[in-house]
């Protein structure tokens, strides 16, 4: 890949942009907003503020881009990241060059500056992607062998299949809400360990799972499969993504065919797409992979990203407290051995596709990803700031999820991925 200039690390802007912020210069994610005077549109967030491509567009600023008239005034990205990274990377240099401090192209047109640029606080985010499909993976080794260890066997915690493919399922894209979305508590048949027969009512295990989602910029027609060698050029950026599991309808329900209504009621991600260029600087190698992996699973060099991670939690009335740090790093199977995988039999893909990475943890007991773990089924409880105690999620609880990558003094963040948890439904 040739160099992105968009990532130096020298680049300063003109928008004020805090030290701690998610969204310097060298980040520019893109997303869809609303206004009360602002339909849907695509934007680029920058510091505390907004970027509205729409105006940019509209104004010349992005002339020479050969963009098609009304490419942001649309509900969704999709359209936009279907151009292809190439596309997406000529956009992202074109809006760095706008924002740098010694360019007054925009800077010095003082009506068009406060017309494009809008404060956070004033918008409302959406859903990034209209969402074809979606897949969640299981491809953190150390989650992989908490849950095998509690509900199997310690000795034996990994399948035989496990480190020989990247084992996923396909989900309910749907379900799938904005960050600030808030959901009901999710019903269905639970096997209390004191009974011989189910139960109906509502979960008593409600979890988060702390993950990474990337999302697709390609189709593929059926029949073709993604060489590993590829794969990156599909994937256009990540998102934060957080899988609510519903640990006791699930545990029922999963044999033989894995999650349905423990999972399907509802997942959560963050409204900025952070694009993959933006994250280059930031790979870094993954686990050793052994058994070997099948020849079309082989990948060379840095393939996982230094991203650290944390969820917290807040009770109704209490203050937020951090319940887990990990990094993304931990990874045992890559993005690219997932799509590899997920297409090696033909699968067609399309433009704005999940594919989530599963739980992410790490080797200490902080690094888990979800309260199955940190709890260990409910067997130990988790101390809140506000004094409270927590084996699992209770009404009223929020979820928010947060990430960045940092190098030479540049921080990469995602923002937030928020939810909170209502009652049950009657």
């Amino acid at each position: 890949m040739t160099k992105i200039k968009a990532n130096n690390p020298t680049l300063k802007s003109w928008v004020e942009v805090a030290r701690t912020s998610d969204f310097p210069i060298q980040n520019l994610p893109f997303g869809i907003f609303k206004t009360r005077y602002l339909s849907p549109v695509a934007g680029v967030a920058i510091g505390n503020y907004v970027l509205d491509l729409v105006y940019l567009h509209e104004h010349g600023y992005l002339d020479g881009l050969s963009l098609p008239a009304g490419m942001f005034h649309q509900q969704y990205l999709n359209d936009f990241f279907a151009l292809g990274r190439a596309k997406v990377r000529e956009v992202r240099e074109r809006i760095s060059e706008l924002l740098r401090h010694n360019n007054d192209e925009l800077k010095d047109h003082k009506a068009d500056r406060e017309l494009a640029l809008i404060p956070m606080n004033e918008v409302q985010m959406q859903l990034p992607v209209k969402i074809p499909n979606y897949t969640d993976f299981y491809s953190s080794e150390e989650h992989a062998t908490n849950v095998g260890s509690m509900f199997r066997d310690p000795k034996n915690a990994l399948l035989p299949n496990w480190k020989h493919l990247p084992v996923a399922y396909h989900g309910r894209a749907s379900s799938i809400v904005v960050s600030g979305t808030n959901l009901h508590r999710p019903k269905g048949q639970i096997k209390p360990i004191d009974s011989d027969q189910p139960i109906y009512g509502p979960s008593r295990k409600l979890d988060f799972e702390l993950e990474m989602a990337f999302i697709t910029c390609k189709e593929t027609k059926l029949g073709h499969p993604i060489h590993i060698h590829e794969a990156e050029e599909y994937i256009v950026g990540f998102v934060l993504f957080n899988d609510w599991s519903a640990r006791d309808i699930q545990q029922w329900e999963y044999v033989p065919l894995g999650p349905f209504l423990g999972k399907n009621f509802g997942s959560s991600i963050s409204p900025w797409v952070v694009t993959l260029d933006a994250l280059e600087p930031f790979r870094v190698q993954g686990p050793e992979q052994y058994p070997h992996v099948l020849p079309y699973l082989v990948t060379e060099g840095a393939k996982n990203f230094d991203i650290v991670l944390e969820a917290s939690m807040k009770a109704e009335q209490g203050e937020d407290a951090i319940v887990c740090r990990t990094n993304f790093k931990y990874m045992y199977w890559n993005i690219h051995q997932q799509l590899a995988h997920h297409t090696v039999n033909g699968c067609n893909i399309q433009v704005g596709d999940i594919y989530a990475s599963g739980t992410i943890s790490g080797p200490s007991p902080g690094s888990f990803g979800s309260l199955l773990e940190l709890t260990w089924n409910g067997q130990k409880t988790l101390h809140l700031a506000d004094g409270s105690e927590r084996t699992f999620i209770l009404d009223g609880d929020s979820i928010t999820l947060r990430g960045h990558a940092s190098k030479d003094g540049v921080r990469i963040g995602f923002g937030e991925c928020t939810g909170k948890i209502l009652p049950a439904l009657k």
